[in-house]
């Protein structure tokens, strides 16, 4: 049976975000499986799309080209016997797998150096940028230069398994909820993060008027220390971050009443997990990484420097974040937690 290859972004957000395209690659050839080559740490994302057969995860180490590896690895994949492949990363590393694997059909954008490489070549129009969803979702078709940004950007759709809530819940040994997760850090950098202390004084606001809501604080190892900050004021707040893999950070955000956070991959999963969210934006643009679903509400103030797209404030006051205030969160969080 001839299968489908797409090899994975290494970001979490843009894996989500990359759904759309495998939905209709599986519209047109329902019978076609669909593997996905990723990164260890984007994989659970992968395993939680229904179009996906196969998660493989990538042996390979950043920045390093590792030929006779990829000769290897690509050896293994020719036997597995693929029709086509999508190679959604711009770099010339990933480009060379689906070529070294004899891959007929091999599509992606123009990127380092991948003539050749790459046989389906799409152009992305640096003036006028694809959103992402569509960015992806476009590689289903034949390519052409010029692409109008549709009414309505795709959706991406993402499920759990039976029983992964509950026996994420059971090994946190968490109270009964309902819960809201709240992603605090940003793995792009510091200046895509709302504020520690108008993160603790939302909790706060959430515990006192719903003394029932338990709030979950989501994120990476990385993340543990903002999220201390957090649980130092309201100490009945639990700090997850770092001790939950993601599979289980995936299967609490399924069940969860709301979802407060920044732009980041948390939040892209919580809105294929059809939640609702609360997206706090500053530096990065939410005409083109949205949280895409009807239950999200975006908050962006646009002020003159925003966007800049910097890890950190250029200006140094990242007031594009500090003036979005706890109480401008509540007001769109109180209706989601009252149908909880």
């Amino acid at each position: 049976m001839l299968r489908t290859l797409v090899i994975s972004p290494n970001w979490i957000g843009d894996a989500v975000m990359a759904q759309p395209l495998l939905r209709r690659l599986k519209e047109r050839h329902p019978e076609r499986p669909i593997d996905v080559l990723a990164p260890t740490w984007v994989a659970p994302v992968w395993r939680a799309m229904r179009e996906v057969d196969t998660v493989i995860e990538s042996p390979f180490k950043h920045g390093s080209l590792q030929w006779a590896e990829r000769k290897q690895f690509a050896k293994m994949l020719k036997e597995r016997g693929y029709e086509d492949s999508y190679v959604l990363p711009n770099t010339l590393k990933f480009a060379l797998i689906p070529w070294l694997a004899g891959i007929r059909k091999r599509v992606g954008y123009k990127g380092e150096m991948r003539y050749g490489l790459v046989n389906v070549m799409h152009h992305d129009d640096k003036a006028a940028p694809r959103p992402m969803a569509q960015f992806y979702a476009a590689l289903a078709d034949e390519p052409v230069r010029h692409l109008p940004r549709p009414d309505k950007l795709p959706e991406p759709e993402m499920a759990v398994a039976p029983g992964e809530f509950e026996a994420a819940v059971a090994r946190l040994d968490l109270p009964p909820g309902p819960y809201v997760a709240f992603a605090p850090g940003a793995e792009f950098g510091p200046a895509k993060r709302w504020p520690s202390d108008y993160f603790a004084e939302l909790a706060r606001t959430i515990r006192a008027e719903r003394p029932d809501v338990q709030v979950l604080l989501l994120g990476s190892p990385k993340d543990r220390a903002v999220c201390e900050e957090i649980v130092a004021v309201v100490p009945d707040a639990h700090n997850l971050a770092g001790s939950t893999s993601l599979s289980e950070a995936i299967a609490l955000i399924s069940r969860a009443a709301a979802v407060v956070t920044n732009d980041s991959g948390l939040m892209h999963i919580g809105a294929a997990l059809r939640r609702p969210v609360v997206a706090i934006y500053g530096p990065t643009d939410p005409r083109h990484t949205p949280p895409l679903s009807r239950l999200a509400k975006v908050l962006w103030l646009h002020i003159e420097c925003s966007p800049c797209q910097q890890r950190e404030c250029p200006l140094g006051h990242q007031n594009c974040m500090k003036q979005i205030l706890p109480a401008d969160v509540w007001q769109p969080l109180q209706p989601m937690l009252a149908a909880a």
